[in-house]
């Protein structure tokens, strides 16, 4: 099989990342001959970054080809924003997408350049490859064509996912000074839609019954001002007591990690938090199961596809809307009051916290490994 894949490499965006992990495990299957054409980045102000993966990986990374001219391959997977619904030059055309609000949002059409999402599907023989059923959803209320939006998932790399032994996990909680402390984490570019006010408000109210609750925030300044959207939340969501009460307990990490790094931030916490609005999927709640911690999350959301009760706990949300951009955007709303409930009931049941440990690892192994994912990736290709 030849594909050609166009996309994004070496920046932390969660596109590239997912497009790099499955380059790596494009390349591990001898039937598979792929090429890679880079695509500009979103946004002109983000730069390359090495590091991210093991040296030896960015190196396999940056030896796939460019595709030669006049190539008849068998598929390209387009992994890019804005979107791009023309056929290809092969014999098949997939784009990878989501829709983080249950629409395709102005703001996109424009920057593809079209004005009708469903005429522009209906046009073109191109596969829509999308990571979520909420998400799904949202290309179906645009008009996309049924048969053409399929789900796959993304996927988790479990070598590097997965929980620590007991000793070094120790070591470095004492290098974090968490010894005797229970750290909540979340990841993300901290932006409305990924909860961050409700979190922060959460967590002042947890922190008035449990002062050993810590609160670790994972952003992303190389292509967000995530910092900027944290400070904004504090001040905008906290009375001065709460400020004061919450910060020396908060721990904010702006700069891009490695994924060994990354790994190793979800090693040391006890639990990954994440009371979003609005997600086309969520990547870190799967990194944070394959690394074996409770997860509390929205319920109703794209998180549902690939949690589980053995280790989740879901936050009750309420289906809205709201008018942004003079459109009607779907989100839910999780409750702040089950979120503290929620948060203080982890707090108080280790036994959930290590029954959380055995079983979220052995649910992403069934089911969710890069392996698995492009397997069915390959199955939707192959039809």
């Amino acid at each position: 099989m030849k594909l050609v894949v166009e996309g994004w490499r070496f920046v932390h965006h969660s596109f590239a990342v997912a497009n790099q992990h499955q380059l790596l495990e494009f390349l591990r299957r001898p039937q598979i001959q792929v090429f890679h054409r880079e695509l500009p980045y979103l946004d002109h102000t983000w730069q390359p970054q090495s590091g991210l993966f093991t040296e030896a990986e960015e190196q396999q990374l940056r030896e796939i080809p460019p595709p030669p001219l006049h190539l008849r391959a068998d598929a390209t997977l387009r992994m890019v924003m804005p979107y791009d619904l023309s056929d290809s030059d092969s014999q098949r055309t997939y784009v990878f997408a989501t829709t983080e609000w249950r629409i395709v949002q102005k703001a996109m059409l424009e920057m593809m350049g079209i004005e009708d999402f469903a005429q522009a599907h209906r046009d073109s023989q191109t596969v829509i490859i999308t990571p979520s059923y909420w998400s799904r959803d949202g290309f179906l209320r645009a008009g996309a064509v049924p048969e053409r939006v399929r789900v796959v998932p993304l996927g988790v790399d479990t070598a590097i996912f997965h929980p620590a032994a007991a000793a070094e996990r120790q070591r470095r909680r004492q290098q974090s000074q968490l010894e005797g402390c229970f750290a909540f984490l979340n990841i993300g570019v901290m932006t409305w839609n990924k909860g961050l006010r409700m979190l922060i408000k959460a967590f002042a109210e947890v922190t008035h019954r449990y002062p050993q609750a810590r609160l670790v925030l994972k952003g992303s300044d190389a292509i967000r001002n995530s910092r900027k959207f944290v400070l904004e939340s504090l001040d905008e969501m906290l009375t001065p007591q709460e400020r004061d009460r919450v910060i020396p307990r908060l721990a904010y990490i702006g700069r891009s990690l490695s994924t060994q790094e990354l790994a190793q931030l979800y090693q040391t916490c006890d639990a990954y938090i994440s009371p979003y609005l609005a997600e086309g999927f969520n990547m870190p709640v799967l990194e944070a199961a394959a690394s074996g911690l409770p997860i509390l999350c929205t319920k109703g959301g794209s998180t549902d596809d690939f949690t589980d009760r053995r280790f989740t706990r879901y936050i009750d949300s309420e289906l809205k809307q709201v008018e942004w951009d003079q459109e009607i955007r779907d989100y839910l709303h999780p409750s702040l009051e089950h979120t503290v409930t929620l948060m203080s009931q982890l707090i108080e049941t280790p036994s959930f916290v290590e029954q959380a440990r055995r079983t979220a690892p052995e649910w992403v192994q069934q089911g969710f490994t890069w392996q698995q994912i492009v397997d069915r990736l390959l199955g939707v290709m192959e039809r």
